[in-house]
């Protein structure tokens, strides 16, 4: 599947995203997930532009129901702009068999 990244680098998105990988390794089309996931939990507003131009929501969101661990705010925010119920989410059925032990 064809994405419109011609114009986009992973070289764009904030440094902090990708502390504990080689950046020069990835692709935005072979990492989609990783990136969409590392965006979503802990990007800023410009990172998830970039996301959003370059994958669009559906595509975001076909790949965060498939994330296991992410953040329940990051679950909400994609639920909402994509009208696709929480409960369709992996990471909202697989939390409540595994309760995190510092709740705030």
């Amino acid at each position: 599947m064809s994405f419109n990244t011609t114009n986009t680098s992973i070289f764009d998105f904030s440094e902090h995203l990708f502390w504990d990988v080689d950046i020069n390794n990835m692709c935005l089309e072979k990492n989609k997930k990783f990136i969409i996931h590392r965006v979503l939990d802990y990007g800023l507003i410009n990172d998830w532009q970039i996301i959003s131009a370059c994958y669009g929501i559906n595509h975001i969101a076909k790949a965060a129901i498939t994330i296991k661990d992410l953040d329940k705010k990051s679950m909400t925010f994609i639920s909402l702009l994509s009208k696709i119920p929480k409960e369709k989410f992996l990471c909202y059925t697989t939390q409540q068999s595994t309760p995190k032990h510092w709740n705030f």
